[in-house]
């Protein structure tokens, strides 16, 4: 049997192909495991350039697109991380500017904001919300709860210090935006020339999707005609009717219906096997006998993949994830996380909003 190596070549930029070990008498036949049976090295190389391959374990033939993923990962934590930084370069220099106009040290500065005290109702309310969490009783924990909740008020007075130096100072920052191009394809609200979009992809069985929902009504209630939402599949396996609750979506769409049955899903994620959507579909006024026969055909199973692999291509990984005009925001964000991309982009774009 062939050892690992010898099973492995990798298709390097510029057509170089690199044996990993593999003896001169195997390297002969290394091309046999193509389906076709193509022999010839010279045209297998024009296929590996022409179609983006990039590795060969076994049979199986690794395309770029497996990479995609990868990729945007990379890029997404190489972003983060100059965007975290720029962040505490430009807070530095505020505090700075701040503590010369005082004539004081910078830790003054910082020090002087005033901070919400911590009562022991306080104390308590965080015991009642999170002791399922914590190790101890209540009079083992006050102590540290009591300490958190004092750096945790200190960090959002230092914010909102911050956020006023900001304002003071004209900050204008030129970093453009991480951006993934994906394509704003499916059930939509909101006008096709709105100034942002923003592309969800989410699983109807998954519970963070429907913990954002509320967000995303409400960003469409803030900013009107100024936003368009495009939702896009991506059923999850472990989820076991997640792909059967996205192609009755695509079945009640055929019928005008996907946002109704969009909201009855969200609203009943434990009533997603067969029967309940059918008889979610037929409580929502479709035509019963057209909605069942869709759904039991799994015709669009298809529609649903193409969503899947759109967002494979992009670095999806999770559910739920939001593009806003290309920009991931990924998770059951808050809605003023929300808020504060699209404001930035209708700023970009010329479009006043209430912060700016």
């Amino acid at each position: 049997m062939a050892t690992l190596h010898a099973m492995l070549q990798f298709v390097l930029p510029g057509d170089v192909i690199r044996h990993v070990d593999t003896p001169a008498a195997e390297r002969d036949h290394r091309f046999d495991v193509r389906a076709q049976g193509i022999a010839d090295h010279r045209e297998t190389r024009r296929l590996d350039r022409a179609f983006g391959q990039y590795a060969r374990v076994a049979a199986h033939i690794l395309f770029r697109d497996d990479f995609d993923a990868l990729e945007h990962e990379y890029a997404q934590k190489r972003y983060d991380l100059l965007q975290s930084n720029l962040d505490k370069l430009i807070q530095q220099r505020l505090v700075a500017a701040e503590a010369a106009k005082r004539g004081s040290s910078e830790e003054e500065v910082l020090a002087s904001v005033a901070t919400k005290e911590v009562t022991d109702a306080d104390v308590d309310l965080f015991w009642q919300q999170n002791q399922g969490r914590l190790r101890g009783t209540k009079e083992q924990m006050a102590p540290q709860i009591r300490e958190y909740l004092e750096q945790r008020n200190q960090d959002t007075a230092q914010k909102a210090l911050l956020t006023d130096l900001r304002k003071e100072h004209s900050v204008d920052v030129r970093l453009e935006p991480l951006r993934a191009d994906v394509a704003a394809t499916g059930p939509a609200l909101g006008p096709a020339n709105a100034p942002v979009t923003i592309i969800e992809f989410a699983d109807f069985q998954c519970p963070y999707c429907a913990k954002i929902e509320p967000a995303l009504k409400t960003v469409m209630e803030m900013y009107g005609d100024q936003v368009r939402l495009v939702y896009r599949h991506y059923p999850l396996p472990m989820h076991n009717n997640a792909a059967r609750a996205a192609q009755a979506s695509v079945c009640a769409e055929e019928q005008g219906k996907f946002w109704e049955m969009h909201d009855g899903m969200f609203a009943n994620q434990r009533a997603l096997d067969a029967d309940q959507l059918k008889a979610m579909a037929a409580g929502l006024g479709l035509d019963a006998e057209a909605f069942n026969n869709c759904l039991d055909s799994g015709r669009t199973a298809d529609q649903v993949a193409v969503d899947a692999n759109a967002g494979n291509a992009v670095g999806v990984s999770g559910t739920p994830a939001l593009f806003v005009n290309g920009r991931l925001i990924s998770g059951a964000v808050p809605l003023d996380q929300i808020t504060s991309v699209v404001d930035d982009e209708l700023r970009r774009r010329g479009v006043k909003t209430a912060e700016n």
